[in-house]
């Protein structure tokens, strides 16, 4: 009696151990447990720790409660301005409610990874090709909305979205290098031009001060041919200025009025002979000059001393006719001064 008595109690409590083993579960920390009775939805949600079901009736389900973080497959689309990118991003997510992530979804994990594609491929179709490079982040702002919308309902909410990488054709890059390089070279000539400005503003200056005092400028030829000396060339170029050879030319020209104070004198003839001709200014026009006046001949006048030497032969009466003069340039390209003029009848000896 007794035999049986510790056989049957042996029995109960493998079948207590076996029960317990079958009945015992242990939720992790970031896990809860959703319970199925006879597949309905428990209202009692597993929290971490030892916890028991009925074994054969309930059936227990974790749900994983950390961040995921998922990366979203490359996806190739076509941007508003036509053309053709390679974008793949990656979407952080965690479940918030275990009892629908369970039951609204079938696997909540398939679930946001093909709604995070087809946002995607959404978002390549509605922006330019400057947004995805430069303004990312308002792009993975709307992103994170179109795939939180829906999400919300599985009890699963979206943390953050990222654009990781855009991928653009060979051609495009090239263009897109071909722009940069231009932008650059446009701003170094823009500097450069702003620079040779302030230099001529300060070289005008230099200039104005120099020209007050002309030793100025030859003691800065001295200092250029000092710098140029100091590379130790064979060859010495000396530039030399113009505006000293015109200092030294306005130097050797004679002032106005030393020209006016002494006219040229013009010699007197001999009694009895016609007075030379004046030389025709080459100036004067022929057309505008009148032909002079005829002279007469002259008589010697008497005199109450014999002649030294005999008196030459008057010339043959007639009137004395001089060439006709040359055109007259115009009178700003001819500033030497005329002599004076004498007069166009013969001087008589009295």
């Amino acid at each position: 009696m007794v035999q049986v008595l510790l056989t049957a109690l042996v029995v109960v409590v493998l079948a207590g151990v076996a029960y317990t083993v079958a009945a015992a579960r242990v939720v992790k920390q970031y896990e809860r447990g959703v319970v199925l009775r006879f597949g309905r939805l428990r209202n009692d949600v597993r929290g971490p720790g030892f916890t028991m079901v009925l074994p054969g009736v309930d059936r227990l389900r974790k749900v994983n409660m950390q961040i995921v973080t998922m990366p979203v497959p490359a996806q190739d689309g076509i941007t508003r301005d036509n053309v053709t990118v390679r974008v793949d991003a990656v979407i952080y997510f965690k479940v918030v409610d275990a009892s629908s992530a369970v039951v609204e979804v079938e696997d909540y994990r398939f679930a946001v990874s093909q709604m995070a594609q087809t946002s995607l491929r959404s978002i390549i179709g509605k922006s330019d090709l400057d947004d995805l490079l430069s303004n990312r982040e308002k792009l993975n702002q709307g992103l994170e909305l179109m795939i939180d919308s829906p999400a919300v309902g599985w009890g699963v909410q979206i943390d953050r979205v990222e654009i990781k990488d855009v991928s653009l054709p060979e051609t495009m890059k090239r263009s897109m290098a071909r722009q940069a390089e231009a932008d650059r070279e446009r701003r170094a000539r823009v500097i450069n031009a702003d620079a040779e400005l302030q230099a001529s503003k300060k070289l005008s200056q230099a200039a104005a001060e120099m020209s007050s005092e002309p030793a100025a400028l030859q003691l800065r030829l001295l200092q250029t041919v000092v710098a140029v000396a100091a590379e130790k060339n064979s060859t010495l170029v000396l530039p030399f200025p113009v505006e000293l050879l015109r200092f030294l030319e306005r130097a050797q020209q004679p002032t106005a009025p030393e020209a006016v104070e002494s006219p040229p004198q013009v010699p007197k003839a001999p009694a009895g002979t016609a007075p030379p001709v004046e030389p025709a200014d080459p100036v004067e026009s022929a057309e505008t000059a009148e032909p002079a006046e005829p002279t007469e001949p002259t008589e010697p006048a008497p005199s109450s001393e014999a002649p030294a030497s005999p008196t030459p032969p008057s010339p043959a009466p007639g009137p004395a006719r001089t060439a006709p003069a040359p055109k007259r340039a115009p009178a700003a390209a001819s500033p030497r001064l005329r002599p004076a003029s004498t007069g166009s009848k013969p001087l008589a000896r009295h």
